[in-house]
């Protein structure tokens, strides 16, 4: 797209304002690093437009502190741009490798249970901006059906742009969705054995 213009214009029947403000929905996936990193910096232009955003952080755990949640709604609370509410949905399922104890809900459950909420909120028109942070892993294991995902994010109503980040994004996602990318992974310090950082992880 040499200086931002489209290399096609779809007869569509649409203005040129009204495509260029159509909601999108975005999938960060592939191996490499900066799948969720990219997002919130999409959040940050987000809030800076004065959008509401809301956060639903799957998989990670809920006592995992990322510096994004900090920075995220401590800009959030400054009255500066848009609100910002973080929702940690489960334990962590890829750090915490124990299953809950009887008579709780089990981590497909608790998945389960934050997709509605999700839904709730499409339906109601929440947040402008939406971050599902590592949700394609619910699809991938088959947790939540990629099937009715899409028909959701098809039928939201409104201007509600949504990121989907986590590795395996099935295809039936990729091939809704309006910008996809794919992280490669070129070099990592795991590699040679070294473990993840402040700062850079976290």
């Amino acid at each position: 797209m040499p200086k931002g213009q489209p290399n096609v214009v779809p007869d569509d029947g649409l203005t040129t304002r009204q495509r260029r403000n159509r909601p999108l929905v975005m999938v960060h996936t592939g191996v490499g690093k900066g799948k969720s990193t990219a997002a919130f910096g999409m959040a940050l232009r987000a809030w800076n437009q004065g959008w509401p955003i809301g956060v639903f952080q799957f998989v990670k755990s809920a006592k995992w502190k990322v510096g994004e949640e900090n920075a995220l709604k401590v800009l959030g609370a400054s009255g500066e741009g848009g609100r910002v509410d973080w929702h940690k949905m489960g334990e962590g399922w890829s750090w915490i490798q124990r299953e809950p104890a009887a008579g709780e809900p089990s981590h497909e459950e608790k998945a389960r249970e934050g997709w509605e909420q999700v839904k709730r909120d499409l339906a109601a028109e929440t947040y402008r901006f939406y971050v599902l942070d590592e949700f394609a892993y619910l699809l991938h294991w088959g947790w939540v059906d990629v099937d009715e995902v899409v028909e959701v994010l098809r039928e939201r109503p409104g201007t509600q742009h949504v990121v989907i980040t986590g590795r395996n994004a099935p295809e039936k996602l990729v091939e809704y969705a309006d910008l996809v990318t794919d992280m490669s992974k070129v070099k990592h310090p795991m590699d040679t054995g070294q473990k993840g950082q402040r700062g850079i992880e976290w």
